[in-house]
Order: C-alpha cells, then structure tokens, then sequence
C-alpha cells in the first residue's frame, strides 16, 4: 500500500508539472495497450430466464440516463473555480436526481473540449471544473469520485468526450488564440495538428481529423481515461466536423493535399471520421471489453429526397453536412450502442419524430448495436407542440411500441427543471419502476450464481432490509430484487454489490422475495429461493 501511494504521489506531481506537454512533445502512438481474457468457463450467454420459485420473475430491460453537461458550466459544476466540497456536493445532488427518476446510467463530460476532468498525461486539466486556464491540477481526482459515486448508486459510468474540439469560442474559452491555451495544451506543442475555424468571434481550435497523428493522439487521450478508471461506457455526441458555417468551409486545405490520395473531400472527411470510430471500437475491447462504446448522432442519416435508403425528412443530413456516415457504423457494426438526437415533435414537417423513429428501428435490426433515443427535455415550453407537457410522454410511447431499447435525456438541469411538469409525467408513466439494463451479446458474460436471502429487518422509514449471501462462483457486479405479485415476481430495487439488499417501499402485509445477482454486463444468473415475509 505504501508503494502503491508513492507511485501515486509521484505520478501526481509530475501531472501537476505539465507533463501533458511532455507526453505531447515526446508522442509515442503505440504506448496505450493492453489485453484481456475471459475467466475460464465464462459463458457467452445472458443467464436463464429468471423464476421465483414457481413464478416468472419480470424486469423492464431499458437504459434510463441523462446527459451531464460540464463545457460552459451548462450543467455542472455550476459555476468555474467551485471547491472541492462544493463540486463534490453539486454531483451527488445530480446523482440523487438520477435516483428520483429511476435511472440507471449517466452520461458524464469529462473531456468537453480537448481538457480532462482527470490528471491526465494526454491533456490540460477543464478549466470549466478549475477556473483557469494554466493546466494546474485542483488537488483531487475528480473522475475517479464521480465514477465511485455513481456507481455507489448502481448507475452506469458512460465517459462523454468530445474527440476533436480543442478550444472554445472566447470570451469563455480560448478561442482560436494558442496564447489562451494552457500551458500543457497539446496544441500548443503541435501546432500542426490545429485548424481555427470559423473566422471571427466564433472560432475555435479543432484537432484536425484529417491528420492521422493527431487523430491517434486524440484516440489515447480517451482511451487513457478507459485504462485507468472503471467507466462503463465510452460516449460521443455529434461534434466531429463542425456543423455549416454559410460561406466558409473548414480549412483543411493543407491535410486534404498530404493525405486525401486523390479522393473527393468529403469522402475522404467521411473516411476519417470512419477510422476514428472504428479504431476506437477495437481498441477500447482490446483493453476492456466490457467497456461499452456509443455514439449520440444528429438524429437524421441522409433525407430521402437524395437518398432512397434515408428517411422521410427534409432537415440537415449528417452524411454530407457533418460527414458522419452513421448508418455505416451501425452497419458495420463499430458501436454497441447508438443514441440519435430525435430533438423534433411528433408532426414537425422537417423532421417528425413519428417518421424518423421507424427508420432508426429499421436501422439497427439485426445488427447487435442497441438503439436509444435522445429526447429534447431542453425544449419542453417552447411555443407550439413543446408547450403541451405530454409531448415527451408521447415520445416514449412511440419508443415502447417501436421496441426502443431506452432513452437519454438532455440535459440534467432540463429534468431537474421539470418544466410544465413533463419530466415528472414521463418518469411517473414509463420510468415507474426500476429497470435493468439491456444486455449486450457481445459483451463478456459470467452470470453468478443464485444468492440466499437469510433474514430481515424493518428500518425507521418503513424499508425492508435484507440480509444475504452469496454463493462460490463468479462475483456478482449488483443485485436485483424481486417481490410476488399475484402471478409473476415484479422487479421492486436494484443496487450495487456490497450495497443493503432492500425493498424502499414493501407492503404492510406478507410478501415473498428473491433476489439475483448480475455481473458486470448485466447478465443475470438465477434468482435465490424464495423468502416469505409476514
């Protein structure tokens, strides 16, 4: 321990040194590795289907998050420079929301724009979280915090990075000014890697896609993160090329000449987005795969108008505005998840979400990458179909027919406003019980083995506590419990291993439980033998 917390001290002083502008300096692509291997014997499969005794054991399979927006301080921290305490107790607030709303994951930004919320070798401590922009640390890990907290609450750790942003527009950020960068920024070492763009007060700094060193110095910055901490799931949104600025086109004159090999422009910025998302997905399984990766596009692939294989939509396309060809990367299989951004009301004639919905579910079937939808809380009580708090509600009922594996919801200060009361009509309609998260086929699986229940105890609230015990096999990453009702056994709590096994709400009279044990890709193995309570 004591050699553990040396290392540990060292490693921090060094950060606190700068040295993200030495590992920039001295890059070196091949240094981010590694390998795992299943335990012997683990199974491919999810488990058996669950039974409480004699009864089915029934659970909602569906992903519940939202977006936590650290760049501008949209979400969190509230304000740049907090302390410590006050940043640490901001987070638990937003965790508690979580809670409240049934959650059972959260999205997190912890790389906004070419910044870590870590100590990080790779790039400058967020100037959102420290208040300055001179790559001093703040004294704390705040990602590995987060991460423990979360998880403390059985909520999925998805790490949101923004791949290729460096900077942000003045006065909030740098800009395009390299003067205003940290002194450790990787940019300021490699210039050659940045492209300002737009001109004016809008402009900012982009690592550029088109440079293979800097798209492979961007991929282990994020993957430094998957190494190092216990995060569950690598997260993008749609910030790759920046989106149309009428009359200017992103300068990358100089990259396109050196490496675009006679290609047509946009084909060739398509490529490079395909490479980055798709050396991404091999690398993050070579070094956890468990480690889930998705990415949150604009809702719309290509309109049908241009392309008979797009939707029936008449807005912006992904494919030639911002060349992200997300239809290929589920196609091709590159992520585990997908989240389109459907931000538009049911009969919006550009982009009605009861059209595009469809052509998303078409999109993923059969391919094993698992579709949630991005829903816009942010425009709950705008003029029109925002200002009937029931649009959302809508959403979520069209997603349930559509057999839409979840939905994140942007963003955290959104819900937590409840505007109209909508985020407490869709909690309450569609999130009323707890959840557990779909499972991933191609993830490693190794179900544990059925728990006992042992005994329990009434607390001061009313909750019913459980004692129990586990069983030799493999270790069970959280647990479920179950309560009978009438036919079936109904998913009443989950939590995190070594967390109380209790049931928040039970009833007055006797009950019957069991509970389950799943592993860290949310398999589930069988439910314990059945506990009567009187």
């Amino acid at each position: 321990m004591r050699l553990v917390l040396a290392l540990a001290a060292v490693l921090f002083t060094m950060a606190v040194l700068g040295l993200g502008l030495l590992r920039a300096a001295a890059y070196n692509p091949a240094e981010v590795g590694g390998t795992w291997s299943p335990p012997p014997g683990a199974p491919g499969v999810s488990g058996v289907p669950a039974r409480c005794g004699d009864l089915p054991a029934r659970a909602t399979r569906q992903l519940r998050g939202m977006w936590l927006t650290t760049v501008l301080n949209i979400d969190f921290p509230s304000r740049k420079g907090l302390s410590q305490a006050q940043v640490k107790a901001e987070y638990e607030g937003w965790l508690d929301l979580a809670a409240a709303h049934r959650h059972n994951a959260i999205f997190v930004h912890v790389r906004p724009s070419g910044d870590a919320f870590w100590p990080s070798a790779y790039a400058p401590w967020s100037d959102w979280l420290t208040g300055k922009r001179d790559g001093k640390s703040p004294g704390w890990d705040p990602l590995a915090w987060m991460i423990d907290r979360a998880h403390a609450r059985n909520l999925e750790f998805h790490a949101w990075f923004n791949p290729y942003r460096g900077s942000q527009p003045a006065p909030g950020g740098a800009g395009a000014d390299f003067a205003q960068l940290a002194p450790n920024h990787p940019l300021r070492a490699h210039r050659d890697w940045a492209i300002a763009h737009p001109k004016g007060s809008t402009g900012r700094l982009y690592f550029d896609p088109g440079n293979p060193e800097a798209r492979r110095f961007v991929e282990d910055a994020m993957l430094e993160a998957v190494q190092k901490y216990d995060i569950d799931g690598v997260h993008f949104d749609d910030f790759f090329y920046p989106y149309p600025k009428a009359g200017e086109d992103f300068p990358d004159d100089a990259s396109y000449a050196k490496w675009g090999k006679g290609k047509a422009r946009s084909q060739w910025r398509r490529d490079n987005v395909d490479t980055l998302v798709r050396e991404m997905d091999q690398r993050i399984k070579e070094l956890k795969p468990w480690v889930k990766f998705g990415i949150s596009p604009f809702g719309i692939w290509r309109n049908k108008t241009n392309d008979p294989d797009g939707s029936d939509s008449k807005g912006l396309e992904a494919y030639d505005a911002i060349y992200a060809d997300t239809r290929k990367w589920v196609q091709e299989g590159w992520l585990d998840y997908i989240v389109p951004q459907l931000y538009w009301h049911i009969g919006f004639d550009k982009a009605d979400y009861a059209k595009l919905l469809p052509w998303w579910t078409r999109l993923v079937k059969d391919s094993g990458v698992q579709l949630y939808i991005g829903q816009a809380d942010y425009r709950v009580g705008e003029e029109g179909a925002w200002s009937d708090p029931a649009e959302l509600d809508r959403h979520l009922a069209l997603d349930r027919k559509a057999g839409v594996q979840g939905e994140v919801h942007f963003s955290a200060k959104q819900i937590r406003a409840d505007r109209l009361g909508s985020a407490t009509r869709y909690r309450d309609k569609h999130y009323a019980a707890p959840a557990l998260l779909p499972v991933m086929p191609q993830l490693p699986a190794a179900p544990p083995p059925a728990p006992r229940l042992t005994g329990t105890s009434r607390a001061a609230d009313g909750s019913l506590h459980f004692a129990a015990e586990s069983t030799p096999g493999p270790a069970a990453a959280s647990w479920a419990l179950y309560r009978v009702s009438g036919t079936a056994a109904a998913l009443v709590a989950t939590g995190r291993s070594g967390t109380q096994v209790a049931d928040p709400k039970p009833p007055a009279g006797a009950a019957v439980y069991c509970l389950s044990g799943l592993d860290r890709s949310g398999n589930e193995g069988p439910l314990s033998e059945p506990l009567s309570i009187r």
